[in-house]
């Protein structure tokens, strides 16, 4: 039993410390941790996915809240598991913004914000390949065409109107639950 929490400890100690650019950047670091360790299946990882976008707060927090619990079976689990995940990038982040606030014009600091950008953009971009397998969108052809269909939809609505994401979301639930 301490093992599984020392375990959990150790992953999430990773994802808070290494997990830049946000949830979409880390969502393979934590696929990483979280899957290829046996955890959870790929198809639980999609579900987390796709819930947490769907509840409110960060997906490293909800999938760390979520992990805990699963795997050590208590509550206790999801809240050392989401406080790992929470206080490394909260320590960093105080100390950060105390060192770029006195040192803003440094080309240090500009430089590194200009190699960090492009990075974060290409982590968010390895995140979307990520989740597009066949647990996000179905195994048959049919069943391919169909989500690949609602996913150009959905993103065509969100990209080119005014409606709002949650509205999308909520349609897009709706189809899903008429057509399958």
């Amino acid at each position: 039993m301490l093992e599984d929490y020392l375990k959990l400890v150790w992953a999430y100690l990773k994802i808070g410390l290494f997990g830049f650019g946000g949830g979409y950047a880390m969502l393979s670091l934590i696929q990483r941790e979280v899957v290829d360790s046996g955890w959870i299946t790929s198809q639980m990882f999609t579900d987390i996915v796709a819930i947490s976008q769907m509840t409110p707060g960060p997906i490293g927090i909800n999938s760390a809240t979520y992990i805990g619990y699963v795997v050590t079976g208590s509550v206790l689990g999801s809240i050392v598991t989401t406080l790992t995940v929470v206080l490394p990038p909260f320590i960093l982040t105080l100390i950060a913004a105390h060192y770029i606030e006195r040192h803003r014009q440094s080309p240090f600091i500009k430089g590194a914000f200009m190699g960090l950008r492009p990075v974060v953009v290409g982590l968010i971009a390895s995140a979307a390949l990520l989740l597009m397998n066949s647990e996000n969108f179905g195994y048959e052809v049919s069943e391919r065409i169909i989500t690949i269909s609602i996913c150009v939809a959905s993103f065509c609505i969100v990209y080119f109107t005014r409606i709002h994401p949650i509205v999308v979301i909520i349609l897009a639930g709706l189809t899903g639950l008429l057509i399958f």
